[in-house]
Formats: structure tokens, sequence, C-alpha cells
């Protein structure tokens, strides 16, 4: 394809892991000014600010006949109302408005299953690039598939490969492929009709491919990690650049505002050097390459830079300005620092948001979903005071949500880790519900268990949550039921530490029977047998998992029956 190789010279500008975080942050610096310390609030990130920065960025790249890209590292999805409300709707529309090159596959992509990514495709007009997901037996009978999507850079089946992106300049070509998790499975939720292919493997035979294509500049987009980065940047020679996600890894030194110091910005593994640029879309990262004809990095020149408002607050609510001369002094640091790009709002973007997206989220932010008469406390391990009154709701919303969809479920079981915090008295809005208390968006769904095995996955999560087994993963596993009730008993052999084990039914509880099998409701998460819940993978089927998020499930109960609010404090609900 290319002969005759020249130097080229090209701009990057990237940003990943920005979780909806579509509005500003407010960030808390710590800076030191004339031997005075001083904490100021900041107006930090967002993707008005991005859009200004990257437009500027663009404008400098032209000026000076370079090409330029904008590429993101993946993880867009979760993280604000914007996605509980919008799902990746909101993320299209606006990353679309940033103008991105191309995006890479991030595992919280996947959290919902592959529909809303089947879907969000649809919508964006830049390819995703997931070069090691294999979509090629994909079942024909989904309503939205991705296989026939054409901007799906997906695994090669027949060669081994990524399908890449090749970018033809004057001078000459770049080409542009990416990799995500390999492990998706255990952290996320793909489909089991699309499996992925180890990373590594894969890096290496398509560096192979694309070079055996005429093709020497070549750039990773990752959804690996920073330490996985690293690692192939050792192990596969050949990609000039790596720009990574997943570690949340701000590169540079920003610890004189306050902010952890991390390896320089670029760092160099081998010939290929690796960025990052933190995330929140609080930063944005941008370098210079000039490569040579061989396709060698000879120049690399590049920064993460902070993107902030113009004023400094004293409170997090951004509500007081700081007035006094040490944060006038502060100002004037800022403004100067390297790493900091005081930023104005790109009118477009805050347009997009004001006009679809913003007064819903402010609405839902107000909006009671129902009053609580007196707080719900929250615990992950009952103690003296009992256990949570918050988690036994949540099962049971998962329970109601499940049930008035049509399936048979008895049960509900719920991990204490999967609920954030306890509520004090007053309204609960959707925001409190979706942002504080069941902030991730995970998908509830059904399985079918034997009485044996219910057995067993209460005993693992619980000796597992009281520290009973040498890889202990916490206290989050303490499982909260509803329609259960059983007493655990430690000093007994495993297989015995459930004892009594009682099933509501028909108004009723009855003992539950070793083979008979049992429908029940838990989230995605638990339902991949996570920290101490191994035994609920020998579900007698494959379980369903609906497109129904717990936070979701409860809102939908807390509005429908709300009077279960008063009834819940009920023994008969707390094992």
């Amino acid at each position: 394809m290319h002969h005759h190789h020249q130097p080229l010279s090209i701009t990057i500008a990237h940003l990943n892991d920005t979780h909806s975080y579509f509005e500003p942050s407010s960030l808390q610096l710590e800076m030191t000014v004339h031997q005075d310390e001083i904490s100021p609030y900041v107006s930090a990130g967002g993707f008005a600010r991005i859009a200004t920065r990257v437009s500027q960025l663009k404008d400098e790249a032209q000026s000076r006949d370079r090409p330029f890209l904008l590429l993101h590292g993946g993880d867009c999805f979760q993280g604000t109302l914007y996605f509980s409300l919008f799902k990746g709707e909101a993320n299209a529309t606006l990353l679309n408005a940033l103008g991105v090159d191309a995006m890479v596959l991030g595992n919280h992509e996947l959290d919902l299953g592959n529909e809303p990514v089947a879907r969000f495709v649809r919508n964006i007009n830049f390819p995703l690039l997931a070069g090691n997901w294999d979509l090629s037996q994909e079942r024909p009978d989904k309503p939205y598939r991705l296989s026939d999507q054409t901007n799906v850079y997906r695994y090669n089946v027949q060669q081994q490969t990524a399908q890449w992106l090749v970018r033809e300049y004057e001078q000459d070509a770049v080409a542009i492929f990416g990799l995500s998790l390999d492990r998706m499975d255990d952290i996320s939720n793909p489909d089991a009709d699309t499996p992925f292919v180890a990373a590594l493997a894969v890096a290496r035979r398509t560096v192979e491919a694309i070079r055996h294509s005429g093709i020497n500049k070549i750039i990773l987009l990752s959804h690996l990690g920073y330490e996985m980065d690293k690692q192939l940047a050792e192990a596969v020679s050949g990609i000039s650049l790596i720009i990574g996600g997943h570690s949340h890894i701000l590169q540079g030194d920003f610890a004189d505002i306050g902010l952890e110091a991390a390896d320089p910005y670029g760092i160099k593994v081998g010939d290929t050097h690796i960025v990052q640029a933190g995330c929140h879309a609080l930063a944005l990262g941008h370098c210079h390459i000039d490569f040579d004809a061989a396709g060698n990095v000879v120049r690399f020149q590049g920064k993460n830079e902070l993107l902030i408002g113009r004023r400094l607050f004293v409170d997090a609510a951004r509500q007081s300005l700081g007035s006094d001369w040490r944060h006038q002094h502060a100002c004037d640091y800022l403004e100067q620092h390297p790493m900091v790009c005081v930023c104005r709002k790109d009118p477009q973007i805050q347009d997009i948001l004001n006009r679809h997206y913003l007064p819903v989220v402010r609405q839902q932010q107000t909006k009671a979903v129902i009053r609580l008469t007196q707080p719900l406390f929250h615990t992950r391990i009952p103690g003296e005071n009992g256990g949570s009154e918050i988690a036994p709701l949540v099962a049971r919303s998962f329970h109601y949500a499940m049930s008035k969809r049509g399936h048979p479920v008895q049960f509900a079981v719920h991990n204490a880790g999967g609920v954030r915090c306890s509520l004090s008295s007053g309204v609960l809005t959707v925001a409190d519900i979706a942002g504080q208390l069941l902030p991730f968006a995970i998908p509830i769904g059904v399985y079918y268990v034997t009485g044996t095995t219910l057995r067993r996955l209460l005993a693992g999560a619980i000796d597992n949550a009281l520290g009973y087994r040498a890889e202990s993963t916490g206290t989050g596993s303490y499982p909260y039921c509803h329609g259960l009730d059983f007493h655990y008993q430690a000093d007994m052999p495993a297989e015995e530490r459930i004892q009594a084990l009682k099933i509501y039914q028909n108004g009723h509880w009855t003992s539950v029977d070793d083979s008979t099998v049992y429908c029940g409701t838990s989230s995605a998460y638990t339902m991949k047998g996570k920290e101490g819940y191994e035994a609920i993978l020998g579900m007698v089927r494959p379980g369903i998992v609906s497109n129904i998020s717990m936070a979701d499930a409860l809102i939908e109960m807390f509005k429908d029956k709300p009077e279960w609010l008063e009834t819940s404090v009920e023994a008969q609900f707390i094992s």
C-alpha cells in the first residue's frame, strides 16, 4: 500500500473514563501561596471546556499543517444521572459534538449487556474500536446486533487480528487499533455469544499484519489498564503510542496543587510512549509526535492539562467566591501553571446540555420519589443495632420488579456492598437513589437454583463477609434477602452452616427442600458468582439478565408501593 514512507508529524488529543461527567465537577485543590496553605474549590473539566480546548489544539495543529486526532480511551458509560436517565444516548450526542475520531470499548460500556452498546454505535458518527471482541457467533435473533454495524472494528476471526482504522495523510498513513480487557466476563456483563480474545496475542498479530500491509506508524487505543499497557509495550514491539484508560491515571506532576503525583506524561517503555489522562472529563491530554520515515518516534512532546474555570470558591457548592489576597495570588498561580488551562465553556456543547438534558437532570435532582418519615440505617454486617434497613428493601424491589414482568421469582438476595449509604429522613429524590444510594447502573436478573445451591450460596457469601475464608474479599458480600429466613451457625461444618432455611410462598413460610428448584433474583454482579457467591454458578439453566437497573427497581417499587416502607422493618423480612 505505502512503499514510500515519509516522515510525519501529528497532534493527538485524548481523554478516557469520562463516565458521563458532561458538567464540570467541584474539585478541591491544595496549594501553598507565599507560605500560606490554601484549599480553594474550582469548577473543573466538563465537556464544554474539553470542546474549547480541543478546538484550540486543532487550530494550532492546522496552522502548522499537522493532522489532528481526538481519541477516547473507553468507559464513557455510567457515572452520573446523565447516564441513569439517558443511558448511552446522551454520551453518543455529546461525543459526536466533541468531534471524537475513535473510541475504544471500555468495560463499563457492557455493564448492562450488549444491547446498550449496540444502540450506542447506531448513534455515534465515529468508529468504536474493539479489536479483541469476537462478534462472529452473535445470535441472529437479537433486536439490536453489533456484527452488522460497520463502525464496530472487531476481531477478525480468519486473520486472528484486530480490525484497524487507517488514516491517510499527504505524507503517509497511520493505523489505529483498539483492545479491551480480555477478562471482561469477570468485571462486566457482555452477552455469552460475544466473547473476548486474549489481548496480548491479538496485539502481536495485529502489529505484524499492519506492518505487512505497508504501514509503519501504529497507535493502540487501549482499555487494558496502565500496568497492562506497560507489559504490552514491553512484550510487543512496533507500537508507536499507547493511549490508555481504565486506571484513571493522571500522568504528570500535579502535586503542587494537591493532586496525586503519577508517572511523567508519555513515559517510554521500549520504543513505545504510553499516555493516560485521568478521568471524569477533568483533564485533556495532548501530544505532538514526529515520526521518521521508518516509523520511529523521533520527537514526542505533550502534557495533561487540568481544565478549570476562572474563579476560586471557598465551598464545594461553589456559592461564595474567594476574594482575599491569598485567593488572588492562587488565581495568578493557576493562570501561569504549565499544566492548568483556564478555559471558557464552549457555547455549542452548553446549548446541547441546556436544551436536551440538563432540565431533566435538575428536575430529577429535586423530584421526590418518596418521603421518609424516619432515617433508614445501612450497615454491611448486622450488629447490636440490627442489620441494614435499606438492603432488604432493595432486595424486595428486585423481587417486585421481576415479578411485575412475569418472572416466577420466589426470593431475592442482594449483597450489602451494593448499597452505598444510609438515608436520612425527608424527601428522597431520583438523584439520591440513582446518584448516591445505588450509583452503579448494574442490571438485575433471574436465576433458578436447587435448595442445596441456595444454602451454599448463602453460606459462601456470609463466610466471605465475616472473613472465614483465606481469600475473603471483605464485608460487602453479606447477603440481605427478601422471602428467605434462616439461621447461620459459624461453628458448624461448611455444608451445615445455614440452618432452618425457609422460603415465603403464598402467604406462609415453608422449609426449603434440597432437590427442589427455586427461582431467585439478584444483581448481574452477584449472578457472576463474585465475592463468595460462586455456588450460584450451579444454576440449573443459564440466568436471564434484564435491562432494569438496581436503581430502576427501587424507584419503581417506591412509586408503586410506598406503603411497603411502613411494613418493611417487620421481622419476617429480616433474617
